[in-house]
Parts: C-alpha cells; sequence; structure tokens
C-alpha cells in the first residue's frame, strides 16, 4: 500500500455515486466506511454490495470517521450537502457541476479555504488518457471546436444541455487557453424538455484564439469530439474512443508534381486507456495527504459554472 488508507464515505448512489463507490471499494488506498443516499433500500443494496454500512444521512457518516466523501446527489443539492462536510473539516470531491447558482459556488469555494479543505470538481474529462495526452501536444491553439452529442437522457434534462453536457468542454477548452474571454456568441433551442436541448456558443479569447462548442442531446448518435488548430499542425480527439490523432505539415517544399496531401504526416499519440473516472478518484486519494491543490479544483469549477451561466444568459436575453 503506498499511503495509509483514506477513510471515505459517498453521499448519492447513484448512476455515478455508484461508481465512486465502486472504484473505493477497489482502491488500495480507500477505505469505504459508509454510504448515504435518500432511498433506504437502494442505498442498503449498494452497501451490502460493497461491504460497508449504510447511514440515512450526511451526519451519521460524518461521525463514522470519514475523511473525505465523493458528493454525486443531485445539483441543487450539492451546496448543503458540500457545506455541510466542509464545515467538518472533510475532504470533498462534488461531482459537475460544482453547483447550481453562482453565489452556492463562490461559498464552497471560500468555505473550502477557510476550513483547509480540499475541494476538487467531478470534470472527468480531464482524467481521459486521450485529454492527457492531448494537453502535452497543444502548444498554442489557434482554433478549437467540439461536438458533445447523445440521445435524450433519462436523467440530467431538468437543467439546460449547457450544464448538462457542453460543460464538460467548457471545462477543457478554459485548461487548454488560459487568456481573458474578449465576446461570446451564443444560441440554444428547447425541444423535448422546458430547458436547451440543444446549444452552440462561439468563443473568442484575448489571445485571438477561436472556441466553438456545440451540445446537444437529442441527437440519434452519440458523438464526444475535439479538434484543435494550431500552426502547421491538425489534433483530432475521440473522447469515447481515447484516439487522438495529430496531422502536422512536413518541413520543407513539395516538388511541383506532389498532391499537397503528401505533405502530411498523420500520427497518432500514445494514449493510456483507462476508466477517466478510476484515475480523478485516484488523483483525489493521492492529494489528501499531500495537501496537493486538486487538477480540477473548486476555483476551476467556479470558472467552469460562470462561463455556463454566461452561455444560458446570452441564449436567453437574444
Amino acid at each position: 500500500m503506498s499511503q495509509e488508507a483514506i477513510k471515505v464515505g459517498v453521499i448519492g448512489v447513484g448512476h455515478l455515486g455508484y461508481h465512486h463507490a465502486r472504484l473505493y471499494a477497489e482502491s488500495e488506498n480507500a477505505i469505504l466506511v459508509g454510504i448515504c443516499d435518500a432511498r433506504t433500500e437502494h442505498g442498503q443494496s449498494v452497501a451490502k454490495e460493497f461491504n460497508t454500512q449504510y447511514v440515512s444521512t450526511v451526519q451519521e457518516l460524518i461521525d463514522v470517521g470519514i475523511q473525505a466523501a465523493s458528493v454525486a446527489v443531485p445539483t441543487n443539492g450539492h451546496h448543503e450537502v458540500v457545506m455541510q462536510l466542509l464545515d467538518a473539516g472533510i475532504d470533498v470531491l462534488v461531482e459537475k457541476p460544482i453547483a447550481t447558482t453562482l453565489d452556492e459556488a463562490r461559498e464552497m469555494v471560500e468555505r473550502a479555504e477557510e476550513k483547509n479543505c480540499l475541494l476538487q470538481v467531478g470534470h472527468v474529462e480531464r482524467f481521459n488518457g486521450a485529454v492527457i495526452a492531448l494537453t502535452k501536444a497543444i502548444k498554442k491553439p489557434k482554433f478549437i471546436e467540439c461536438h458533445r452529442m447523445s440521445p435524450f437522457p433519462n436523467r440530467g434534462d431538468d437543467v439546460s444541455v449547457v450544464l448538462d453536457l457542453m460543460i464538460h468542454d467548457i471545462d477543457v477548452v478554459m485548461a487548454l487557453e488560459s487568456s481573458e474571454i474578449v465576446s461570446i456568441d451564443a444560441v440554444g433551442v428547447e425541444v423535448l424538455s422546458k430547458q436547451e436541448d440543444i446549444a452552440n456558443v462561439r468563443i473568442r479569447f484575448e489571445s485571438g484564439c477561436v472556441a466553438n462548442l456545440t451540445a446537444s442531446r437529442i441527437s440519434l448518435d452519440r458523438m464526444r469530439k475535439i479538434r484543435i488548430f494550431e500552426e502547421n499542425t491538425y489534433v483530432s480527439t475521440d473522447y469515447s474512443e481515447q484516439q487522438v490523432m495529430v496531422y502536422h505539415k512536413k518541413p520543407g517544399e513539395l516538388p511541383d508534381d506532389a498532391s499537397p496531401m503528401e505533405a502530411i504526416n498523420v500520427d497518432p499519440l500514445d494514449v493510456e486507456r483507462v476508466e477517466p473516472l478510476k484515475i480523478e478518484i485516484g488523483s483525489f486519494l493521492e492529494c489528501i495527504p499531500t495537501r496537493t491543490s486538486p487538477i480540477v479544483s473548486g476555483k476551476d469549477g467556479l470558472k467552469a459554472l460562470q462561463l455556463a451561466h454566461d452561455i444560458m444568459d446570452f441564449i436567453r436575453t437574444h
């Protein structure tokens, strides 16, 4: 065992929280000491599966003696649960988006700082092997294009597709391009729900980089891709396949009778194909004993939420 096992709990063991519990139970660096869920029978069933105890309240989980916790309750419950954990001095990994409102998110970030607690936000794509390889390969992006499409979900449709799906790519883009945002231009359409089901935004950064993001939950097919152009290079990334292809111009001049495409080299990047959530949880556990800032901090989550709200505000006022 590389470090002393950390006592952890999971609040909310639905679709995502179940896998948090599974991965903690599998980790040699964690002891899953309890789970909490509003649905008693479901919570007890998951607790039995992972050989841990079920509790009905967050306070009971705190009293068990957890050092860290994953919060995977619906977004509108993030603030209340996370604040209770932070007030008890517990490090937190909260699923994305960090909160429903900006005020809630700011309060969570401030409380984590006050209590000297770690606050990590579950933007899991940052831990996708393809994204890790991509971020190492990109130097100065000029144009970024993201497409995230899926069929209509059975969950998450109570919020805009900007908060449900696009926020993944918002976080990745902001990790790739750190200059200030100069302008945004966005459009969104409600189709099957009372919130935007498809949205597009064009973001211009102070550096001159432009990012075009499209998210839809009314597509027949699934697509999760990001394409990045920089000088003499084009990089295409498939999140789902965890594949990165780099197209770059060969040095020197081509003969007059050569096809222009002969000037292009196509090379795949080496990608470690692992479960992104497993890497995310492993990273969180590694930060706890060293008190190292998480790769996706509460401040990063707040920054992504701020841009998501700016995009939704633009859509709804234009």
